[in-house]
This record gives structure tokens, sequence and C-alpha cells, in this order.
């Protein structure tokens, strides 16, 4: 039985349309985040064989495959559901209070994600994360699905940069495919996430 599953989206493939063509949205889910999946399980029974073995020595590759698609999985799941065809606008409440306390204001924080996810050097993700430590909202440029992210920080708002979220609709102008992104942002799911991820 596999541990991982591919979620359902929350809304029809050509919901998010303009923004996100129904043809990208079928793709990046059906076939992309799917690989990620599979990959994941595959690769936790990989590493049960090789326990079971008493065979340790291909740990090191099997942990970065891991890593690899369970980030993968973890950052389409977050994506699917910070996306909304009612989204848009900006934050309210305690999440447009923490935006503010951590970069100043709302347009200096769209700007921050937006030249994050925008400058992303090949493949990789633009993420708005609460980081425990300091008790504050920071931006990350994550480069593949796992680098670059302070250990304990919590995503809460993702953004795509693979190719394969935006190419076949905006080909390589992945500029104005972040802006386009603002437009559907599910600003109630990002408050969730924030609230679940601060202490009470």
């Amino acid at each position: 039985m596999p541990i991982y599953e591919l979620p359902d989206l929350p809304y029809d493939y050509s919901a998010l349309e303009p923004a996100l063509s129904g043809e990208i949205i079928e793709l990046h889910h059906d076939k992309h985040h799917a690989a990620y999946v599979k990959g994941a399980n595959d690769t936790v029974e990989k590493l049960a064989a090789a326990r079971h073995a008493g065979d340790l020595g291909g740990i090191v590759g099997l942990e970065k495959t891991l890593a690899f698609n369970l980030s993968g999985h973890v950052l389409h799941s977050i994506y699917w559901e910070n996306l909304s065809p009612d989204g848009g606008g900006e934050p309210t409440g305690e999440l447009a209070s923490a935006v503010a306390e951590s970069f100043g204001s709302f347009a200096g924080f769209r700007a921050q994600l937006t030249a994050a996810t925008a400058t992303v050097q090949g493949s990789g993700w633009g993420v708005l994360a609460w980081e425990p430590l300091a008790g504050r909202l920071i931006v990350s440029q994550v480069y593949g699905h796992h680098e670059n992210v302070g250990i304990g920080s919590t995503p809460l708002l993702v953004f795509d940069a693979w190719e394969h979220a935006y190419y076949l609709q905006y080909r390589n102008v992945r500029p104005d495919y972040v802006e386009r992104l603002w437009d559907l942002v599910n600003w109630e799911d990002v408050s969730a996430r924030l609230t679940a991820a601060r202490p009470v």
C-alpha cells in the first residue's frame, strides 16, 4: 500500500483560467506531481529492501532521491491549495500584520517573493515561510525541491518556478507567469497555514 497519495485538486482543471490553462494544470497535477508521489513511494520501498538485506551502501543516493521526490510532493500539495479561482488581492488579519512586521509592507513582500521566484536559477520555487527561531516570515528561493531552505521553517505560500508549471502558456517569460499567480493566491489557505505553524 502506498505511503504517499496524490491529492485531488480542489477545483476543475480549467478553474484557474485565464491565468493558468486547464492543459497546464492537468499535466502538472496528473503527470508531474504524480511522478513525485510515485518516486517517493518507490524510494521508501528501496530503502526498506536495503535495510532488510543489510546493504545500505547506496543510502546517500536513496536519501537524496527521497528528499527530492517527497519535497516535490509536499510543495505541490501546498501549491494547489494556495491557488483559487476566487483568489487574489491582499491578506487580512494576522497574516497581514505578520507580513507588515516582517517585510515592512505588503508591497515590499510582494516584490521580494516575485523577484525570488522569477530569478531562481534553473528549476525551483519561491517560498513564503514561517521561521520559528526569530518568530517571523521569510522568503526563500528553493532550488530543485529541497535546497536553500532554513531547517524548521514551515512553507505557507509557494510559487512553482519549474518550467512545467508555465512553459506551455508563458514560454520562457517566467516573470509574466509569476505576476499572474498573484491573481490566484488563496489568502485564507495561507492564513490557516500561518495559524497552524505559529506556537499557541
